[in-house]
């Protein structure tokens, strides 16, 4: 009798130990399983802190002053917000990545200003409307101080933006709207000092953005100051025979805490015919959401230079002065802006309100535009 309950004493003591083993096993999986949940979610969680998504769009309403509008409308003969009446820009959405050393970019636009920015698309569809890839790429931070990028990038030449949230004038200029939009090949960003920074690329034509369709490649360089950018092209574009030689020179000086003045000047050939241009972009802020800004360019074009102006003397040679005074009023992530342009050609290139050869024109543009 003994022996019986000391055997089942011991077999009890048996089964505790081993239930007691399972269980700490069981509990050991449910942390592990717990622990690697909680990595999987902090590993996505820190992705997804580098993950930023932003956009805007943008909307204009559009008249000339003293020119005929409505099916006979006309407008200066550049880039974007050149629609009669209510009109449309763009939708704009950037999706990027920025990891500590490689990250991505990939920004969409669809409307009438998008498909003017990727104007070269060779895919365009059956209905009219063009790519919608505004930029697509990819860098790798090297070193603290050598960035590589590779793909489709704004380009790195001139004060103007493709996205009207970074003019400050919602028209554009001579300059911007015949200088290049957008590249496509590797480029080098090499920081100097704090100072000084420079920048190489090889790239595909100008604005040839999917691919390079005739084999030719342009090269980019740039030298940075302070604020203050010396941009060079140089190149065969399209079905030139002569490579083209584009320098380009943007700075920027805050001259007071309200008072900003910009400069960009440029410089472009291609054999004999050439253009070239300048412009000042003083702005003065009055109080955190209203701002006044003017835009004062001049623009010449030498053999019919980039075919801006549209009317030249017996040598090919025009040029423009062109006016554009700004209001600039934010509410939240809407800004309104109000816009007086006139443009003063040396020869006949606009019309009139009776149709009649004239060289001004003023109009007058409503904007707004929505960021996030």
């Amino acid at each position: 009798m003994a022996l019986l309950i000391t055997n089942i004493y011991n077999m009890k003591k048996t089964l505790l130990t081993v239930f007691t083993i399972c269980s700490l096993n069981s509990f050991a999986q449910e942390v592990d399983k717990t622990d690697e949940k909680s990595t999987e979610e902090t590993k996505i969680q820190q992705l997804l802190k580098n993950v930023s998504l932003s956009g805007s769009i943008d909307t204009y309403f559009r008249q000339n002053i003293g020119g005929p509008n409505g099916e006979d409308a006309i407008a200066p003969n550049t880039s974007f917000a050149n629609l009669n009446g209510f009109a449309l820009g763009m939708a704009n959405l950037v999706l990027s990545y920025e990891g500590e050393k490689v990250g991505f970019t990939a920004d969409f636009v669809v409307g009438p200003r998008g498909e003017d920015a990727t104007f070269l698309s060779p895919f365009l569809r059956p209905d009219g409307t063009s790519s919608i890839i505004n930029q697509m790429f990819v860098y790798w931070n090297v070193t603290d101080k050598l960035k590589l990028t590779m793909g489709n990038f704004n380009t790195f030449l001139g004060y103007e933006v493709i996205s009207p949230v970074g003019n400050f004038n919602y028209s554009t200029s001579y300059m911007f709207s015949y200088g290049p939009f957008s590249h496509t090949g590797i480029k080098a960003d090499y920081s100097i000092n704090d100072d000084w920074s420079a920048l190489i690329a090889v790239m595909n034509n100008t604005d040839a953005t999917e691919f390079n369709f005739d084999n030719n490649y342009t090269l980019g360089a740039q030298i940075g100051f302070k604020g203050t950018y010396l941009n060079f092209l140089y190149g065969k574009q399209g079905g030139n025979t002569d490579a083209t030689f584009q320098a380009d020179i943007t700075t920027g000086f805050d001259l007071t805490d309200a008072f900003y003045l910009g400069l960009n000047s440029t410089y472009n050939t291609t054999d004999e015919a050439a253009f070239y241009g300048v412009a000042l972009y003083p702005q003065y802020s009055f109080s955190d959401a209203f701002a006044l800004g003017l835009r004062g360019e001049y623009f010449a074009e030498i053999e019919g230079g980039a075919g801006a102006i549209g009317g030249y003397d017996l040598e090919g040679d025009a040029n423009v002065v062109a006016l554009t005074l700004t209001g600039s009023y934010a509410i939240g992530g809407l800004t309104i802006k109000p816009e007086l342009r006139i443009d003063n050609t040396s020869e006949d290139t606009f019309l009139d309100a009776d149709l009649d050869p004239t060289s001004s024109l003023s109009s007058f543009v409503l904007a707004a535009i929505y960021s996030f």
